[in-house]
């Protein structure tokens, strides 16, 4: 265990944590990958936004765009990435006090992705189109009275 640790500071890029979009999506099931409560989870989370949110608070932030979570059977763009995330210093104290595991740095990561301005405008958009999709089934139930 000793030789393990001897072997890379926590300060080299192999030794960052790993953060796949799966971990975060309220759409996976824990047997496909998700790691934190669905209730705190995100849909569709992707690896540009986990990156932006984790830069944004001082984390030192690796995006490794053509990487892909193994269980991801969809092979999409959409689901490619992986986020590398320095969580401790050379001590082996963590870079910010207020994230001392990767749990703490993924629950953070899924409350904050859809305050992002990105989620706010998109949000906007997709409700004025599932209205009208709404209102066209109306019709199509009343023409079949």
């Amino acid at each position: 265990m000793a030789a393990a640790a001897a072997a890379g500071s926590p300060a080299d890029k192999e030794r960052f944590i790993c953060i796949y979009p799966a971990y975060l999506n309220n759409k996976k099931t824990i047997a496909e990958g998700r790691r934190i409560p669905i209730d705190k989870a995100v849909e569709n989370p992707t690896s540009t936004e986990i990156q932006d949110v984790c830069a944004a608070v001082g984390f030192n932030v690796l995006l490794e765009k053509n990487k892909m979570y193994p269980r991801e059977w969809n092979r999409d763009v959409q689901y490619r990435g992986r986020v590398r995330i320095q969580l401790k210093q050379d001590d082996g104290n963590p870079c910010l006090p207020q994230f001392p595991t990767r749990k703490s740095v993924m629950l953070y990561a899924a409350e904050t992705i859809p305050k992002l301005k990105t989620r706010t405008q998109k949000m906007g958009g997709s409700d004025q189109i599932l209205q009208q999709g709404e209102g066209g089934k109306k019709g199509k139930g009343k023409k079949k009275k």
